[in-house]
């Protein structure tokens, strides 16, 4: 089963349950799916899926610590809702050491020395944790473990 086939059956499912929040999440999964197959003019496969999904995990936790700012309490609970139902279509997050010692080994790899080698490094890590990490947790990484290195 793919991984459309297996949100449109869950948003099935959210409509025989009633499941409000996980039926207006799915549907906007879907909703952002189609137009991307519309840009595209094909079908997408599961990796696309999967930055679609991030994508919009990413705007709704930027969402998350706008509302915070604003005191909007009930608006955080929806977007955090919404987080959660997404992230069980994304792969398993690495954690931190994972993600670290993934780092370390291609900063050996490619023979990085300092931050200036930043840009190597991130275009050799990406590939290895896509969808399973955070593009801008990556980068902070990154730039950590180059400082430590730098002379």
């Amino acid at each position: 089963m793919t991984l459309l086939e297996k949100i449109r059956q869950d948003l099935k499912d959210a409509m025989k349950k009633g499941d409000k929040d996980r039926l207006s999440t799915l549907r906007m999964i879907l909703s952002n799916v189609k137009n991307r197959q519309i840009e595209k003019k094909d079908s997408l496969d599961d990796q696309e899926i999967v930055r679609i999904i991030q994508g919009l995990v990413r705007q709704s936790k930027d969402a998350v610590e706008q509302f915070e700012k604003g005191n909007r309490s009930d608006l955080v609970a929806k977007e955090e809702t919404f987080i959660t139902i997404c992230q069980a279509y994304l792969p398993e997050q690495l954690s931190e050491e994972d993600l670290e010692a993934i780092i370390r080994e291609t900063v050996a790899e490619v023979g990085a020395l300092s931050p200036k080698d930043m840009g190597k490094v991130m275009k050799a890590v990406m590939p290895k944790v896509a969808g399973r990490a955070d593009g801008k947790l990556v980068n902070q990484k990154v730039r950590a473990i180059l400082s430590e290195n730098s002379p």
